[in-house]
């Protein structure tokens, strides 16, 4: 399977589970460690898991990708999904505000907001 597909079935599977504000990051050029990386909100430690759990099954059950590994179930504040060539990070909005990954990840984060 190619890295293009897998992306956009993570945030087809993230719509389809109402995962709010969903960032995907193109990181290639940055780093080896992953292609993209996924960035998106739950309503509650029990959203978080689910939204958790859903990626996970569907990519195993429908598509044969398990993840090399998944971090932070066991609170649900900050639920890492690692798929290899993309990374989905599952948060809760407070643990997302303080972290701030979008800054840490694009380039042109908030250059958005300066222009207008």
């Amino acid at each position: 399977m190619s890295k293009q597909p897998l992306q956009e079935r993570v945030l087809t599977e993230l719509a389809e589970m109402k995962a709010r504000e969903v960032s995907c990051l193109n990181i290639s050029e940055m780093t080896s460690l992953a292609d993209y990386m996924i960035i998106c909100s739950g309503t509650s430690n029990r959203h978080t898991r689910a939204i958790a759990n859903h990626i996970t099954d569907v990519l195993k059950n429908e598509l044969g990708v398990t993840p090399i590994g998944v971090e932070g179930m066991d609170t649900g504040e900050w639920i890492l999904v690692d798929f290899g060539d993309v990374i989905v990070h599952v948060m809760l909005r407070e643990t997302r505000d303080y972290y701030q990954l979008e800054k840490l990840w694009d380039p042109n984060w908030g250059t958005a907001a300066k222009a207008e």
